[in-house]
């Protein structure tokens, strides 16, 4: 097969054409508490020592940049990195969907979870609001109220 000059010429400009691709992103900060009982509990901190591979495949695939999690008793606080634009009720959806062993680890974690003080009947995780924030340099971030976006 060949191809004319004129057409080689168009296929390199859009090769060579990259649409950018954003980078932008956003730390998402989300708590729970665990159940009372320290058997469990320990149980708990055991599976996140050895999260399935499907587990860790599906946040690939919905687009978790990064996840965290921190403990404190039995507090648990969550920082999930994404996309700036991104859906969470999304991506919680792609994670799970990537493989039937997703939705069996998040029905396993769920039994181990509590709602904090404040949470809707059956809600588990809880978003947090960012109020505060020292960047170290001389720029002065704006932050919303607390009290404007919390009920």
């Amino acid at each position: 097969m060949r191809f004319s000059s004129k057409y080689l010429a168009i296929l390199l400009l859009f090769a060579s054409c990259r649409h950018p691709v954003s980078t932008a992103t956003r730390d998402v900060v989300m708590v729970v508490n665990l159940v009372d009982d320290s058997t469990k509990v320990s149980q708990y901190l055991a599976y996140h020592q050895k999260v399935w591979p499907e587990v860790e495949a599906g946040f690939r695939k919905a687009g978790y940049k990064d996840i965290r999690l921190y403990r404190y008793n039995r507090t648990l606080v969550m920082i999930v990195t994404v996309p700036a634009n991104a859906d969470l009720g999304e991506m919680g959806r792609v994670a799970e969907s990537y493989d039937p062993k997703c939705r069996e680890w998040n029905r396993m974690m769920d039994a181990f979870q509590v709602g904090v003080p404040g949470t809707a009947p059956g809600q588990k995780w809880a978003q947090a609001d960012l109020f505060y924030r020292f960047t170290g340099d001389t720029t002065r971030i704006a932050l919303q109220n607390p009290a404007e976006t919390t009920p």
